[in-house]
């Protein structure tokens, strides 16, 4: 029988994305019972040590699907309503008519029309979505602020919309799911990562994943080298960081088996029902966080090919660090990539990030990862 995991592939694929650029990478692809590792490049540029498939990562956005399968768990035991006004339940903090017209889908899909509280929070970055006015100083001056996220949901809601509630495309946005972890709060009784940590983490057996309790890695991992389009040259490590500036929107750790293992059981109806799981892979269009429009579930987005199947999961980002997560609709093929380094494209004259190497190395990793 033909093995369906080309291996000589893979290895090349992932090594031409060292080569491109980045310091260090790492993989698992799973294709039923069959799974490939592969890392490339190292996880100190000082030192030299290598990165290794089994590492812990941070994993960025990733978390959203962990948030939204909890949020969607409630709804299973008839404590949230998916459709109900987010002012019902916190009204406080989405105050007066849109506490009224915004619903709990519409933060789960980022179809709430509220704000990214980022620029606010962090001043040099006040410029966004204009990248060339904008400066990483923020980044090293809040390396270890611990952020109120009560006072963060207030500079998103505060800001100008973005769109209006149940608007198309909506516009990718953490206040988004800051406010399902204060919602989780309020149903549960107690803090979203307790709860998520029981219910999603715990129940899907995962034993290298956690929120971090300090800013730390714990275990092996990598250092993560930002970038930030060429304004921090050489790349700067910010693997030590306080995660509160994203809490359950994007702060988990993980690693590739533990990802793999969420999304197989996820697909499988095992976190949530099969019903719920449907209404996650109820699409409509936003604009991501790169300026793409994207179809966008909740908690979940599909990637596919012309041809081929349609996969589910989630991307992810932080400073210095990046996963992909990908699950075949049924199961069977999987596929997660982590990488050391973000926002490698530097600006042309027109402060637009230009192409990088780096981004068709990576295409093409996902390509054969994916479809073979």
């Amino acid at each position: 029988m033909e093995n369906p995991l080309d291996r000589a592939a893979l290895d090349a694929a992932l090594e031409n994305v060292h080569r491109a650029g980045i310091p260090g990478l790492f993989a698992e692809v799973r294709d039923g019972d069959q799974v490939w590792r592969g890392a490339a490049g190292v996880a100190d540029v000082a030192t030299g040590r290598p990165v290794t498939a089994d590492m812990r990562h941070r994993v960025g956005s990733i978390t959203k699907t962990f948030t939204a399968a909890a949020v969607l768990q409630q709804v299973e035991c008839g404590q949230i309503g998916l459709d109900t006004p987010v002012g019902h339940y916190l009204p406080k903090l989405v105050p007066g008519e849109r506490g009224d017209r915004i619903t709990v889908r519409m933060l789960i899909n980022h179809t709430s029309g509220l704000a990214e509280y980022l620029p606010y929070a962090y001043p040099s970055l006040r410029a966004l979505p204009n990248v060339a006015d904008t400066s990483p100083q923020s980044l090293d001056d809040l390396r270890f602020t611990r952020f109120d996220h009560t006072e963060l949901i207030r500079m998103g809601v505060d800001a100008p919309a973005v769109g209006a509630p149940g608007g198309t495309p909506g516009m990718y946005s953490n206040t988004n799911y800051l406010l399902l972890a204060q919602l989780l709060e309020k149903v549960t009784g107690t803090t979203a990562e307790r709860y998520i940590t029981r219910n999603v983490i715990e129940r899907a057996g995962l034993r290298d994943t956690e929120f971090p309790t300090g800013p730390h890695i714990k275990g092996p991992h990598s250092r993560l080298y930002e970038a930030w389009f060429g304004m921090i040259d050489p790349p700067r490590d910010y693997s030590v960081y306080d995660m509160s500036w994203v809490g359950v929107s994007a702060s988990l750790i993980s690693t590739l088996a533990d990802l793999n293992r969420f999304y197989r059981m996820l697909l499988a109806g095992k976190i949530v029902s099969p019903s719920s799981l449907a209404q996650m892979q109820r699409t409509v269009p936003i604009v991501s966080q790169q300026g793409e429009i994207i179809d966008y579930g909740l908690g979940l987005h599909p990637m596919e090919e012309p041809g081929q199947g349609t996969f589910w999961g989630h991307g992810g980002t932080v400073w210095g660090g990046g996963t992909l997560a990908m699950t075949r609709a049924d199961g069977k093929r999987q596929m997660v990539v982590a990488v050391n380094m973000q926002r490698w494209n530097r600006l042309d004259s027109s402060g637009k990030p230009q192409p990088h190497p780096i981004d068709d190395a990576l295409a093409a990793l996902y390509r054969v990862a994916m479809y073979g």
